[in-house]
């Protein structure tokens, strides 16, 4: 028997060998358990986990998942993931054993799920119910590459909700111009916007800018890291993707600008942010800024969407767009897809010029 009771504080304890993931034998002892039950079952439990036992319950594995993964994932990525999983998918699969869950269960838990209300009372969007599930699939595609589960059971049954939304949001140049004439009265707010939206950046690239990613002489500015807010913290990681690691060309007016913004600011260092707020007060001056010049409201993302669909009308290519954005891949860019105007009739007229049709013989005249 490994559980024993402690005569001093009346509570069980576990003692037992096993072998580590080196093959060695080693000792285990765990004290505190109200009754032998609780002991063997935390015994049982630990066994299941050291050996990667898929007779273990879904919270175990949970554990296993969270040590293999989180120091391969940006902090915030990771507890991101982390809050879903355990507000979404523990509750309700913790107890079940990993090699029992079927795909039957997962649909089960899907029709859960889809009649859960958020915050505001209504009903969890499609882009967000299917962020929900590929949480869940994600775990068991780690069991199945790893630790040998034979299946996916959440691919078998289909994902819930839908990939992206339908419409994607973004200002003309007009109705960005109209939005920064009214920033004006707020320097901070405004010089932020104008980077956002003239070089097509992402927040958090925003948010960790300091003096020392510009070279204004040769008008380029260096995205190298992003800010989060992390646990009441402010944190500066490596940006979202290898990709993200790029030097921006910026348009001159904009170089005078920042400039005069830098400037404007008192014993400015070499490595003090230059955009000390937060992204909740983006969103507010977003609010803001849009009443006061009645342009529709979009999300600060949607600068960065705004910019894209800007180089699109200038008639950049995918590929220099996708190179400064910073997109891990190309595919990203082709997303805006819609956007790019059809190049169908440019594309016939060229061919008829490499044949050797002229205006004449191809109408006829």
């Amino acid at each position: 028997m490994s559980a024993y009771k402690d005569d001093k504080t009346n509570k069980w304890y576990v003692f037992f060998y096993f072998e580590d993931w080196k093959g060695e034998r080693k000792g285990k002892t765990k004290r505190g358990f109200q009754t032998k039950r609780e002991a063997l079952e935390w015994e049982r439990d630990f066994l299941q986990k050291s050996t990667a036992d898929l007779d273990m319950k879904f919270s175990s594995f949970f554990d296993i998942y969270e040590k293999d993964l989180k120091n391969r994932l940006r902090e915030n990525t990771w507890l991101t993931k982390k809050a879903i999983i355990e507000k979404k998918i523990l509750p309700y699969f913790k107890d079940r054993k990993m090699n029992a869950i079927k795909p039957a269960d997962i649909i089960n838990w899907q029709n859960h799920i889809m009649k859960k209300e958020g915050k505001n009372g209504k009903s969890y969007s499609p882009t967000y119910l299917k962020t929900i599930h590929n949480q869940l699939s994600a775990i068991f595609n780690h069991a199945v590459r790893f630790y040998d589960l034979n299946s996916n059971p959440a691919r078998k049954a289909g994902n819930m909700g839908k990939g992206r939304a339908k419409e994607m949001l973004f200002w003309t140049k007009d109705e960005y111009l109209d939005f920064a004439d009214v920033m004006m009265d707020k320097p901070i707010s405004f010089y932020a916007f104008e980077m956002l939206y003239w070089c097509g950046i992402r927040t958090g690239e925003l948010l960790a800018l300091s003096k020392a990613d510009f070279d204004l002489d040769k008008g380029i500015v260096k995205i190298s890291k992003s800010y989060q807010r992390i646990k009441g913290k402010d944190v500066i990681t490596d940006p979202k993707t290898e990709k993200s690691n790029r030097h921006i060309k910026m348009s001159e007016f904009l170089v005078g600008e920042m400039d005069e913004y830098m400037n404007l600011l008192y014993d400015l260092k070499d490595n003090d942010r230059l955009f000390t707020f937060t992204k909740s007060y983006l969103h507010h001056e977003m609010d803001r800024g849009s009443k006061a010049s009645s342009v529709k409201r979009i999300r600060v993302h949607d600068l960065r969407h705004s910019h894209v669909s800007l180089l699109i009308e200038m008639g950049f290519s995918a590929v220099a767009i996708a190179d400064r954005l910073g997109h891990e891949s190309i595919d990203v860019t082709l997303r805006y897809a819609h956007m790019f105007p059809s190049k169908q009739t440019e594309m016939a007229d060229k061919l008829d010029i490499e044949r050797g049709i002229g205006d004449e013989e191809k109408y006829g005249q």
